[in-house]
């Protein structure tokens, strides 16, 4: 009896231990759901932290840019003097005993000398200038590519965006249909509509399976494009952007955009540098015509000297080419050349900034001239006209070929408004490209 007590008294316990323990495994379960949903749940990035992210990640852009760092590298060379030159000479060594004696440094003639190119005409500093210009050109030259990617980006970005906006529609427009679908069914099984009229609305709803498909491919190949940019491996189902899918009505005047450019267009700003930089080569060029003297002393003991006082000598020298034929002629034109070639090239270059923003400012203002009348007046007639005829024909009021007109309608007007927002934007991001900087967002 005892034992069977004490069996009873211990039941409260372990029954309290084995809660303990459910709950226990309860919460694990319930955290370990919720870390699943949560590392299921994409990221989302704004532009500027996809902008960030290219400019620290891409291998091109950062390959580009040790351009710069090469150049500055060459600053160090251009700058360097001329190293001096050390002779050490030796004569008169015995290689027979003198007298019977083997003295063989007794007589011998030695002769350190030191030697050195002195440069004139600021050769050195006029190097060193003509190379950091070459870094300035390319600074601008690495500003340009990555202006010209960051177009390509912001494409992929705005991409990523529509497709977002035209998968939204292609879900909503096949939700709406179901749910016409199943009034459709009910109306059938109540003998409100033929056989074939039933038929034809669920061969419709194949159109809308098709968009909505389509809509993900394009939307999966808009982000293995910015993934691709980004050189980032993340898989496409924990990656997403985002950012507003909108126009801005109102441009600034044609005139701003092209100052901004002229002031701020890298490959503008290259060719002027250029053009620079060859005025700074000519000038190396006619410096280097000039004549450079060697300098050198010397040092000089000769035991052997029949002269008690000329045991140990010192010694100077100048040397001094005589530029009789060779003056750097060649060097000279050549670099004369080249400053009118880049001034022709500086021309081109400041005619295509504007041609590129008259581009691109012509192609921004047709999208906004489009886009207007379907943002004051098309979307709000496609929806009316839509729910009009959806509840005239659901009440037998219009044909099955109105409603399904109307439908088409509504799904091109809605669509064709998503793609003109699509191209404003990259109309807006090619104004961007053309003038050297983001003006427009």
């Amino acid at each position: 009896m005892a034992r069977s007590a004490a069996v009873v008294r211990m039941a409260p316990e372990k029954l309290a231990s084995l809660r303990s323990v459910r709950l226990y495994f309860l919460a694990l379960l319930i955290a370990g759901s919720l870390a699943k949903s949560a590392h299921a749940q994409p990221q989302s990035f704004t532009w500027q932290q996809i902008r960030d992210r290219f400019q620290a990640a891409n291998p091109t852009l950062l390959a580009d840019k040790l351009n710069i760092d090469e150049s500055k590298a060459q600053e160090i060379t251009a700058f360097l003097r001329p190293n001096p030159t050390f002779t050490l000479s030796a004569d008169g060594t015995q290689i027979a005993p003198h007298k019977g004696a083997w003295r063989p440094l007794a007589g011998t003639f030695e002769s350190p000398s030191l030697s050195y190119l002195h440069e004139r005409q600021h050769k050195r500093e006029l190097r060193l200038e003509s190379a950091k210009k070459g870094t300035l050109i390319a600074e601008s030259g690495h500003a340009d590519l990555e202006r010209t990617m960051l177009f390509n980006l912001r494409s992929a970005f705005v991409s990523i965006l529509q497709g977002k906006a035209v998968l939204q529609l292609a879900k909503d427009n096949l939700a709406y249909y179901d749910q016409v679908l199943e009034i459709g069914r009910n109306r059938f099984k109540a003998g409100d509509i033929a056989q074939i009229d039933r038929d034809r609305l669920e061969l419709q709803r194949v159109q809308y399976e098709s968009d909505l498909q389509a809509a993900e491919e394009n939307l999966e190949t808009a982000k293995i494009q910015l993934l691709t940019l980004l050189n980032s491996r993340t898989p496409l189902d924990r990656f997403d952007v985002s950012g507003p899918f909108d126009f801005v009505d109102q441009l600034m005047p044609r005139d701003e955009f092209r100052k901004i450019a002229l002031d701020t267009r890298p490959d503008l700003k290259a060719a002027v540098e250029a053009v620079d930089k060859a005025h700074t080569d000519y000038k190396l060029a006619v410096a280097n015509g000039s004549t450079d003297p060697t300098f050198g002393a010397w040092y000089t003991h000769n035991s052997s000297n029949n002269n008690p006082f000329g045991i140990n000598t010192l010694g100077v020298s100048v040397s001094i080419p005589l530029r009789v034929f060779d003056r750097n002629q060649g060097e000279k034109l050549r670099t004369q050349l080249d400053i009118k070639r880049n001034e022709r090239l500086r021309d081109a270059a400041e005619a295509a900034v504007l041609s590129d923003v008259d581009s691109g400012y012509a192609t921004l203002e047709s999208s906004l001239i489009l886009l207007r009348p379907y943002k004051a007046k098309y979307l709000q007639q496609s929806v009316r006209v839509r729910d009009t005829m959806t509840f005239s024909y659901q009440r037998g009021g219009a044909s099955l070929l109105d409603f399904l007109n109307a439908q088409s309608e509504y799904r091109t007007v809605q669509l064709t408004y998503v793609t003109l927002i699509g191209s404003y934007l990259t109309a807006a991001s090619q104004l961007n490209l053309a003038v050297g900087r983001e003006v427009l967002q």
